[in-house]
């Protein structure tokens, strides 16, 4: 494509005429000289429909390990032999608590994380009680990524207090079975619909670097533009020693960077939130997300590695002369009582993070 035809695809997103897939994959084609064109176009669509403004996330891992699925890419999967042994659970008041740490940090939205296929109703009374907590505590967004559900579990963590859940589909259905084979696309899919049809938030993504091609890139977005989650997180391959794909390469920097950028064309008003790999793949260049595009990051540490501390991603923010978002809510109301949400508030960065 040359400046002209990327410039003209973003004003026609602007419009408000979707990218097309023949559209969407002359961007994925776009030659590494013309990025920077790339990267602008889609900085100016971010810019329109959302503003300087970033989000920043934090999750947690209350459940780590002895997972009995088989992704290729996971430490916690009791099929390979990785570094993450046996099966740790934390305290609801621990998880608590991290809540609480990740608003001191800048976050918006706090994600309780567990291994597994999917929550029993058990589980979901012990963490409804402390999303419930996290909701009423009105600091920060109560998420939650707990595995496929069942019929009926997506309403009654709404009923507990669940405002968004992340349930990311990773990769395209015809990879998905080179990286998953003990549950099944349409499963993923169907946790999406259930999420949906009971009025939760859905955060819904991929993982890239798993052998992929541009094509299955572009045949997830074009799934996920069906489902409409509010929130896509790209994440990218950190190769965990044990697993199947502990030899893969992390993707280049201006990889990672064209992938955001095709992202942003093809989802011009969601938020796009870079989270796992973002240090070991984009490397020195991590700035650059917002600049192709995103809107949003990880903040703090990820479910099995490290990230970077919370105070240099609040230093790259401010260098950016960016602003920060940070969520302000009366308590919830009582189950069964419906409000309108409270829409988040905009502050600069140094007054929502000292």
């Amino acid at each position: 494509m040359t400046y002209e035809e990327i410039h003209a695809l973003a004003r026609q997103v602007i419009d408000g005429t979707p990218v097309s897939r023949e559209q969407a994959d002359a961007l994925t084609r776009v030659s590494r000289d013309d990025l920077p064109d790339l990267f602008a176009a889609a900085s100016r669509i971010r810019r329109h429909f959302l503003g300087d403004r970033v989000r920043c996330c934090s999750i947690v891992a209350a459940k780590v390990g002895r997972c009995s699925e088989d992704c290729t890419f996971c430490s916690q999967s009791a099929h390979y032999d990785t570094p993450t042994k046996g099966l740790t659970l934390l305290e609801r008041d621990q998880v608590f608590n991290a809540a609480m740490q990740a608003a001191g940090d800048g976050a918006d939205s706090f994600g309780i994380v567990n291994s597994g296929w999917g929550p029993t109703d058990e589980e979901i009374d012990h963490w409804g009680q402390t999303i419930g907590k996290i909701r009423e505590s009105g600091s920060i967004r109560a998420c939650a990524s707990l595995g496929i559900l069942e019929e009926g579990q997506a309403e009654r963590l709404k009923d507990m207090g669940l405002q968004r859940y992340n349930h990311n589909l990773q990769t395209s259905r015809r990879h998905f079975p080179n990286i998953i084979k003990t549950h099944s696309y349409d499963q993923r899919l169907q946790t999406l619909r259930r999420l949906r049809d009971a009025g939760v938030s859905v955060c819904s993504g991929a993982l890239f670097g798993m052998g992929e091609n541009w094509a299955d890139r572009v045949d997830l977005a074009m799934d996920l533009r069906e489902v409409e989650p509010d929130v896509v997180p790209l994440n990218f391959l950190i190769a965990i020693d044990g697993t199947p794909l502990e030899a893969v390469e992390p993707l280049e920097p201006m990889e990672c960077l064209h992938i955001i950028a095709v992202y942003r064309f093809l989802f011009p008003k969601q938020e796009i939130k870079i989270a796992g790999g973002r240090e070991k793949n984009l490397r020195d260049l991590q700035s650059w997300i917002f600049l192709a595009g995103a809107d949003s990051f990880l903040i703090g540490n990820y479910l099995t590695t490290f990230g970077r501390s919370a105070e240099e991603d609040r230093q790259m923010i401010r260098d950016l002369g960016l602003d920060i978002v940070e969520t302000r809510e009366k308590p919830a109301d009582p189950p069964n009582k419906r409000s309108l949400p409270v829409r988040p508030q905009l502050v600069p960065l140094r007054h929502a993070c000292p």
